[in-house]
């Protein structure tokens, strides 16, 4: 029955087509050719492809107008999809499931966009993901000679809050007695680039000329030495220019977390194995696509809050946003109570940020470190 129906509506639609293009020859009208699949076209639009059948040059009004339609369709979807992303957590993953796909962005155009938009409003701005210079701490530590020949170093400023007496063989250390400053890290994130740049004065240059000669002296011709020569030199480099690394770190991070997707979405998977006829491996992967944009939209939000704010509560409220956004994410997206969307978020972010996301970050910087 349901073939003979189907035989019959396509009989009728072909019937249709006839009667409409007999109408418009009887009219005058003569078929043309469709300039993008070559089927013939009696009708405004082609019925094989739906390309228009006018296709010459518009004036400058059509064009205008074609754009502003374009550009308001795009950008109602683009609205919904930020909104959805921001203020809705899981709505995105769960409409996926549920098949309500045409209101939103596609999962993975969706990250690649916010990704995009982050590393852009970094360049732009001339801000660094990372810069990390050397400051110099007056009085850090005073020298006194021993009778034995050998020095007593005591520290005496910021470099550490126990002060600690420490003796080194005076020829080792080229250390004379008196008053020295001290040279300590200076980190900065999502700092303008140059903003907290100190040029280094003479002796702060000196005491990495004597480091560098201690280590190197130290390693010899050890076959290893290479990783500790590569090191010192990239100290040197961020001794003039603190953000000397954020070339590399914005070419190998992005790569790092398209890597890490996946392995969060395996990671859901294991989770909820026992719910793997109703979840697929697809589904727990636009969780992950969708979680990890919103860490570059939060990430966008947090460059400009940092241009007014202290780092360390810009950090704070950064972690609390995603871990209340993923608990939430979860909780609406499986569907299982609080309590058990609780623990399994408690493991699933400690696992994934322990064993996963903190090594591959630090692997990340410690090679540029090494390679820089």
């Amino acid at each position: 029955m349901s073939d003979d129906l189907g035989a019959i509506t396509e009989l009728g639609g072909a019937a249709a087509l006839e009667l409409a293009a007999s109408a418009l020859a009887q009219r005058g009208a003569k078929p043309a050719q469709c300039k993008n699949c070559g089927a013939p076209v009696l009708a405004s639009y082609c019925g094989a492809c739906g390309q228009e059948r006018e296709t010459h040059r518009h004036t400058l009004w059509h064009l205008v107008h074609d754009l502003a339609g374009e550009l308001g369709s795009f950008d109602s979807r683009v609205l919904r999809t930020v909104i959805a992303l921001l203020f809705e957590p899981g709505e995105l993953p769960l409409a996926f499931r549920e098949g309500r796909t045409r209101r939103y962005m596609p999962a993975l155009r969706l990250y690649l966009f916010t990704s995009l938009v982050f590393f852009l409003v970094l360049s732009v701005a001339d801000i660094a993901l990372v810069q990390i210079g050397l400051q110099e701490v007056p009085n850090a530590y005073t020298v006194k000679a021993l009778p034995n020949g050998r020095v007593t170093v005591l520290s005496n400023g910021k470099v550490t809050s126990v002060p600690a007496a420490i003796t080194f063989r005076a020829h080792d250390t080229s250390l004379s007695p008196g008053s020295h400053s001290g040279l300590v890290p200076d980190v900065h994130v999502f700092a303008r680039i140059g903003k907290f740049y100190r040029p280094l004065s003479r002796e702060g240059w000196a005491r990495i000329a004597q480091l560098k000669g201690e280590i190197l002296r130290a390693v010899g011709n050890n076959r290893n030495g290479w990783i500790a020569r590569n090191a010192l030199a990239t100290v040197e480099k961020l001794a003039r220019d603190p953000a000397a690394l954020n070339g590399y770190l914005t070419t190998w991070i992005p790569r790092v977390f398209f890597l890490l997707l996946p392995l969060f979405a395996l990671l859901l998977g294991l989770f909820y194995w026992r719910q793997r006829r109703k979840f697929y491996f697809v589904d727990h992967l636009v969780f992950s696509l969708a979680f990890h944009s919103f860490v570059f939209a939060v990430l966008i939000i947090a460059v400009g809050a940092a241009q007014i704010v202290v780092g360390g509560v810009v950090a704070e409220l950064l972690f609390a946003a995603l871990g209340v956004y993923l608990l939430l994410a979860i909780k609406r997206f499986y569907g299982q109570g609080w309590l058990i969307s609780t623990i399994k978020f408690a493991a699933v972010s400690f696992i994934y940020t322990v064993f996963f996301l903190t090594p591959a970050l630090l692997f990340v910087f410690v090679r540029g470190i090494i390679e820089g």
